[in-house]
């Protein structure tokens, strides 16, 4: 990327504005106000003008719904056009739109009408019964009459009452001991839990009266429907307008609004930002042949690609630049007015880093998502995407190990991917790779299908070479195997993230450097692991550190540690690593630990696996039942069937586990507990492979996110860099003619 610098008279800077919003390549940078003589920009005159009508069209498209679908054949819109065909939509629309507004209103106001006269219909009386009394007081509500009645009951204020019940509406007939004295009934109900109803003023009786504004009800939503019409056919008619409008305004706004970001003084103005370096002399040629001698183009610096947290800048000989800024301009103090010295002459807005463009394909595209949830790449780092594409569905896909799991997560990804953009997009993208591979290490675990090994179901008897998740007593070794594997590919997962952390210090400083950052957590790193499985020293080692190799290689390979003098290398090696931590960085020598416990934390993985298998294996035994075959290999079998259930019970080799909900429908004799027992069975089974589905999202999903930004990212990844986003839009509804 080229940092570049346009300076020039006002008098140009519509037509420099034009040429570089056309080029589209030019990142602006905003001003920050830093030096003496320069002020922001101001708007371009007419910018309000543009941004009300833009507000309007955008009012006009929400109140008719209008989508990118609904677009027509691109053509130009000229100002004319525009405002014509604008001030018709929009008094169009606002009539109808104030007409909707008002039927609404009062459809609401009919609703809530008929809500307030409904209980006096359930009460069953008369309005007229229910006001207009000298004597007496009549009070309405709802309650409970057995309250009332007590407390009118106990009122010394009250000589006689009466109460009408209707549903749960009542109607309080009272006479007062003192004629004269007022709202006695509801002093008398101050302790009662009553919701007071006023009487509505009409003459026709509850039921006459809620049928009359139903009817007026119906004619509104009929006047309704007919301007919901209106508005479609107004929609059809406009929408490809307002399309093309809101996209020549927005255009326009973004134009007049540019200076914003721009250095000024009375007569002249500096633009400065990024452009692609390629596009440079394209760039500098677009604005030059605009305004001809009237701007000065620079190119100030070249940042190089550095996988450092710091981009690399290189000065641009300037001598072969564009002559400066003439007065002959009209402007004549211009040119003097630009020249501050700044940045060589020029009103520099800062030392900002280059924008970023992350280009990682179609395959590995979605998963910028994850790293920008992180932090976007500075413009010298290192674009961790591509990693964290090859390892993230694979460690989700480890974690869950289930081909009915991964193909509900390829669906929903799927879904996702299908019906959705941008963000929702990219997440399905993410979730259907995740998914492949739970579907890939669900065949390695014995083709698991909700927690059943579904490689038993083949023709012939069929031996997997693994045995399961460890488990069932037949597989407690593979659980520990699994322990080793995550712990290697942590190790893996971690070395990468120091060589590009050793790389890039190596690029920005020097070998030195590079062995005190970066090669001593390599040392320390290695070293240790190397002594840990090596034979030197065995006494604290487990013995399933070696062992485990031999079974995941299916006893191709025999493993029994490194030799001690390979152990003693190792050890020295850690050593090594830490003098030069010391030397270099003195006070990280608190965390020389943390190279092995970075590689522990990857134990998750084989955690999780077991976790989510476990659960699955739970619901499984709720559901189905399962035993144990004490004569085989004593690996767990589901049951299914009352008359496989009477089997295991009988057969003295197989131990039986759990009975499960389902066995006790018996198809022999049907009965009314075995089929509540099935569906009963069934409904675990669905809701708990629900929960786990759930739950594995946010245990796998989260694990893997937490292994890739703090494990490996921190070894070399900062994040914090800013999209590149030029000067300029692809337009889509409409031409430049």
């Amino acid at each position: 990327m080229s940092r570049v610098s346009v300076t020039g008279s006002k008098r140009v800077i519509d037509d420099v504005i034009e040429a570089a919003y056309a080029h589209h390549s030019l990142h602006v940078t905003d001003y920050d106000d830093r030096y003496e003589g320069f002020d922001p920009g101001t708007s371009l005159d007419g910018a309000e003008t543009v941004n009300e009508r833009l507000v309007t069209v955008r009012s006009l498209e929400s109140i008719l719904d209008v989508d990118e679908d609904d677009a027509e054949v691109a053509r130009s819109l000229d100002d004319d056009e525009l405002e014509a065909e604008l001030d018709r939509v929009r008094d169009r629309v606002n009539e109808l739109n104030d007409r909707r507004d008002e039927l609404q209103g009062a459809i609401r106001d009919r609703q809530e009408e008929i809500d307030r006269m409904e209980p006096f219909a359930e009460l069953g009386i008369d309005l007229d019964y229910l006001r207009g009394y000298d004597s007496v007081e009549v009070v309405v509500g709802e309650a409970k009459p057995a309250a009332v009645e007590a407390a009118l009951g106990d009122a010394e204020t009250v000589d006689a009452f009466d109460v009408f019940v209707g549903g749960d509406v009542l109607a309080i007939v009272a006479r007062p001991t003192d004629g004269d004295a007022e709202g006695v009934v509801q002093d008398a109900l101050v302790g009662v839990d009553i919701a007071l109803l006023d009487v509505p003023d009409a003459d026709a009786s509850p039921e006459e009266y809620v049928a009359e504004l139903e009817a007026e009800q119906a004619d509104l939503r009929d006047e309704l429907d007919g301007v919901e019409a209106e508005l479609d056919s107004v929609k059809e008619e406009a929408a490809g307008f307002l399309l093309r409008a809101e996209e020549k305004l927005t255009i326009e706004a973004e134009k007049k609004e540019a200076p914003l970001s721009f250095a000024t003084t009375e007569n002249a103005f500096v633009a400065e930002g990024w452009v692609p370096t390629e596009s440079y002399p394209d760039f500098e040629a677009a604005v030059v042949d605009a305004v001809g001698d009237h701007v000065e183009v620079e190119e100030l610096e070249r940042a190089s690609f550095t996988p450092d947290g710091d981009h690399h800048s290189e000065p641009v000989d300037r001598s072969g630049g564009t002559e400066s800024p003439s007065a002959d301009d009209g402007s004549a103090s211009a040119e003097t007015e630009a020249a501050v010295a700044t940045d060589g002459g020029h009103a520099a807005h800062g030392t900002d880093d280059p924008p970023v463009v992350q280009d990682n394909g179609s395959a590995a595209g979605p998963f910028e998502l994850l790293v920008q949830a992180f932090g976007r790449p500075k413009y010298s780092e290192f674009d961790p995407t591509l990693l964290v594409f090859l390892t993230f569905p694979a460690m989700f896909g480890f974690m869950i190990g289930d081909v009915g799991y991964g193909v509900l997560y390829a669906a929903i990804g799927f879904f996702m991917y299908s019906r959705f953009d941008g963000a929702f997009r990219e997440l399905g993208s993410v979730a259907m790779w995740a998914g492949g591979f739970t579907i890939l290490f669900g065949i390695y675990f014995g083709i698991d299908l909700f927690g059943y090994h579904a490689y038993q179901l083949l023709p012939g008897d069929v031996h997997w070479p693994v045995a399961g998740k460890g488990l069932s007593p037949a597989d407690l070794d593979w659980g520990l195997s699994f322990l080793v594997v995550s712990v290697v590919f942590g190790i893996v997962h971690l070395n990468i993230g120091h060589v590009l952390s050793f790389v890039s210090t190596l690029q920005q400083h020097d070998v030195k450097h590079a062995l005190y950052e970066a090669g001593s957590w390599l040392l320390i790193l290695n070293g240790a692991w190397i002594w840990i499985f090596s034979q030197h020293v065995p006494g604290p080692k487990p013995d399933f550190l070696f062992e485990s190799v031999s079974l995941l290689t299916f006893g191709t390979v025999s493993f029994s540690g490194f030799p001690v003098v390979v152990g003693i290398a190792g050890a020295v090696a850690a050593g090594l690593g830490l003098v030069l931590l010391g030397i270099g960085e003195p006070p990280e020598l608190a965390e020389f630990l943390s190279p092995i416990v970075n590689v522990i934390s990857y134990a998750r993985i084989m955690a999780v696996l077991l976790a989510k298998g476990g659960m699955a294996l739970a619901v499984n035994l709720l559901a189905f039942g399962a035993y144990i075959d004490k004569g085989g290999e004593g690996s767990f079998h589901f049951i299914f069937s009352a008359e496989h259930l009477h089997h295991v019970q009988e057969t003295p080799s197989e131990e039986l586990v759990f009975a499960g909900i389902t066995t006790a429908f018996d198809p022999a004799s049907i009965g009314l507990v075995g089929i509540v027992a099935l569906v009963g069975g069934i409904v675990v089974a669905l809701v708990g492979h629900l929960v786990v589905l759930l739950l594995g999202v946010t245990s796998a999903g989260i694990q893997a996110v937490r292994l890739e930004y703090v494990e490996f990212f921190g070894n070399f990844y900062e994040g914090g860099g800013r999209a590149y986003l030029p000067f300029g839009r692809d337009r889509k509804y409409t031409r430049d003619d």
